[in-house]
């Protein structure tokens, strides 16, 4: 049966008064205005109660609607206040805000919580427990690099090493960031291996894939403890960023990647006397790397 025409254009305007409603307040959050994303929300809870996007955009304006810039007491403030942004509002803003909008709508709910952190002291046992992971999900760079040097000897420390590394890549690129890409994989290759997918480093990526077919190692996540090693043997173009990078005298992999590096320059200068020693010293720290190293020199090792 056929609805008459007058019942149709009302069915038509009830779906498109929705539409304008819901969109009147996704206007006035994408312009953080909150008193007038409470008016439009509002309007919307008594004309569409059951709409199913009200749950999210509620969220959404009550956060616009905290604006705190008192600093946080302790760690355990600063764990409650990142759980609500990454299990409430993350997830709220995903689903009613255009998906490429989303990180940018976030940025300032993380660096108004990054600026109320300040204070707080890195703690090994609460590694995020910090304003730096804090200023990397709101893309300022130059806030992350100088949070961690707040922190002593933040390059012995897995954490602020790899958010570090994020910060010089996301700042600079990959050129940049070789040294402490190199570094992160001999301290903590687990970190190294958790950060990839997040830089997103298609040419990174793609080294990584083939580091993953092609070296005799255990299959373990500590092999990427000799990724720079083995990046040197099939990128030596990457020896001086790479050469740049703080040699861990306590790492075997450290300590064959800048051998290796000598045995680079060693070839350029044609040194064969000490071309000879060096490589046997390399092939002592990894025979697998030292067969890598070899089968590209064509040279049938005796």
């Amino acid at each position: 049966m056929t609805l008459p025409q007058t019942m149709q254009q009302l069915d038509i305007f009830a779906d498109s008064r929705d539409v304008m409603l819901r969109n009147d307040v996704l206007e006035q959050l994408q312009r953080r205005h909150v008193a007038a994303a409470r008016v439009a929300l509002d309007l919307l809870r008594v004309e569409f109660p059951d709409d199913g996007a009200l749950p999210a955009m509620v969220v959404l304006v009550r956060e616009l609607g905290r604006a705190s810039t008192a600093p946080l007491a302790d760690h355990v403030a600063l764990a409650i206040a990142r759980r609500h942004l990454d299990d409430e509002v993350a997830p709220a803003a995903s689903r009613v805000l255009p998906a490429h909008t989303v990180h940018a709508w976030l940025a300032p709910c993380w660096r108004s919580l990054a600026q109320r952190a300040a204070a707080l002291e890195f703690r090994g046992a609460d590694a995020d427990g910090h304003a730096a992971p804090l200023w990397l999900l709101a893309a300022d760079w130059a806030l992350a690099s100088e949070a961690v040097e707040t922190i002593e000897s933040w390059w012995r420390i897995p954490a602020p090493l790899a958010w570090m590394t994020e910060a010089r890549y996301r700042a600079g690129g990959l050129d940049v960031a070789w040294p402490l890409l190199a570094e992160l994989t001999w301290l903590a290759p687990a970190r190294f291996a958790a950060l990839l997918p997040g830089l997103g480093d298609a040419s990174l990526d793609a080294l990584r894939r083939r580091f993953d077919a092609e070296f005799p190692g255990t299959g373990e996540v500590d092999d990427y403890a000799w990724f720079p090693a083995w990046l040197l043997v099939v990128k030596p173009a990457l020896a001086g960023r790479l050469g740049e990078a703080r040699v861990r005298r306590d790492q075997a992999a450290s300590r064959a990647t800048a051998l290796l590096g000598e045995v680079l320059r060693r070839e350029q200068e044609g040194d064969q006397h000490e071309l000879v020693t060096l490589r046997q010293e390399l092939s002592q720290w990894h025979a697998g790397l030292f067969g890598a190293y070899m089968a590209t020199r064509k040279v049938q090792h005796r």
